[in-house]
């Protein structure tokens, strides 16, 4: 599935250096790097943990039908995720403190250690990835602060893909910027332009972020531009969706496969 590396040609990436690569090669994913779990301090490990295989240098997140609900008592909208994080971190059990909590109040089920895998502060990440995604499914990349203080918990979206806008064949639309979240000093700035490409097909989904701004590239070309990102160390974020209320189950298993991710230092 891999076609082998590719010859560093993009201008945004020019003098600089490789610092991250995973080509998710080995038989695990690698556990100084990745947490194979979504939020698990709002549930437990046990119930958050991804339905993922490595194979062909590919990493693939999937939900089969059978998959449970993720926080099933409490969560508005109802979904099923596989995702895995690149860093991880919440206060004890029954305090508040926890990384991208969903509403307010919400109290810590399982407390997690301190795990800060790659976590970078700048530079040029790169995905290769393809997805299939049906009306009610969708995938994404995003970066997160990691909240061990409150304010440290803006949004980089690299990309984030519904079913729903797939044109099947010809076009998608394709979600990126910045999200506030409760950091006042990061502007709240998303857009989801629509752009010629099959999902089901390998891409590059890339952010290029430096202290003024994050450049967002599809394919090598440049998208679209946010000011004033976060300054602070973010977390990586990948996972695929489900949510059942919004519409039939067909016969379509949602996924996202991973041929490599990158970074590169800030220039």
């Amino acid at each position: 599935m891999t076609t082998g590396p590719r010859p560093l040609i993009i201008t945004a990436m020019t003098e600089r250096q490789l610092v991250f690569e995973d080509h998710f090669d080995g038989p695990t994913l690698d556990p100084a790097v990745w947490v194979p779990n979504y939020l698990p301090q709002w549930s437990s490990r046990a119930a958050t943990a991804a339905q993922y295989e490595l194979a062909d240098s590919c990493l693939r997140l999937f939900i089969p039908p059978g998959q449970a609900l993720w926080c099933e008592d409490d969560h508005t909208p109802r979904m099923r995720v596989s995702g895995i994080q690149s860093g991880n971190f919440s206060g004890p059990a029954g305090s508040t403190i926890g990384q991208q909590p969903y509403r307010e109040g919400l109290l810590v089920r399982e407390e997690q250690k301190p795990f800060w895998g790659w976590t970078p502060t700048g530079g040029y990440i790169e995905l290769r990835a393809r997805a299939v995604v049906s009306p009610r499914s969708m995938v994404a990349l995003w970066m997160v602060g990691l909240e061990d203080t409150p304010e440290r918990c803006a949004e980089i979206c690299i990309t984030e893909m519904f079913g729903k806008s797939v044109v099947a064949g010809e076009s998608v639309e394709v979600g990126m910027g910045l999200h506030t979240f409760r950091d006042p000093t990061v502007p709240e700035d998303f857009a989801a332009p629509r752009l010629p490409l099959d999902p089901t097909d390998f891409h590059l989904y890339a952010a290029d972020w430096s202290p003024d701004q994050v450049d967002f590239y599809v394919d090598d070309v440049l998208i679209r531009t946010c000011p004033n990102p976060p300054s602070y160390p973010l977390q990586l974020m990948l996972a695929v969706f489900d949510f059942p209320d919004d519409g039939p189950l067909d016969d379509r298993v949602p996924e996202f496969v991973i041929d490599y991710i990158r970074g590169y230092s800030q220039r």
